[in-house]
């Protein structure tokens, strides 16, 4: 499917929150970085090629996005946090919505209830 991944025998799919755990190397140091946010976009149609765009809000209410691909070494672990009943395979509108308004068209019930 073109709105969803497995990574590591664990899927998911466009609008799920989800926690990245990166491995940053700066100079000789290494740290690792947590980037929790809702994926955006599932790019790519074989395993190798696979990337995922995920965006998360920051300090002041500006988002960032971050591209990251699935076959980077760097990745330590994908967590999920929540799971998102969107069907949608690029959920672009995201970028222009409050917090509010984002949580109500992810993660609510009501959608489901109207298209039985």
């Amino acid at each position: 499917m073109a709105n969803s991944f497995l990574y590591k025998d664990k899927s998911f799919a466009v609008g799920d929150t989800v926690t990245v755990n990166y491995r940053i190397i700066e100079g000789d140091k290494e740290r690792s970085q947590l980037f929790r946010g809702i994926v955006i976009r599932v790019k790519g149609n074989s395993n190798v090629n696979r990337m995922v765009t995920i965006r998360k809000k920051a300090h002041m209410g500006i988002g960032v996005e971050r591209i990251i691909p699935l076959q980077s070494p760097n990745i330590i672990s994908i967590a999920l946090n929540k799971k998102s009943n969107l069907r949608q395979s690029k959920i672009y509108f995201i970028r222009h919505l409050s917090e509010q308004e984002l949580r109500n068209k992810l993660y609510s019930t009501k959608t489901l209830q109207n298209k039985k």
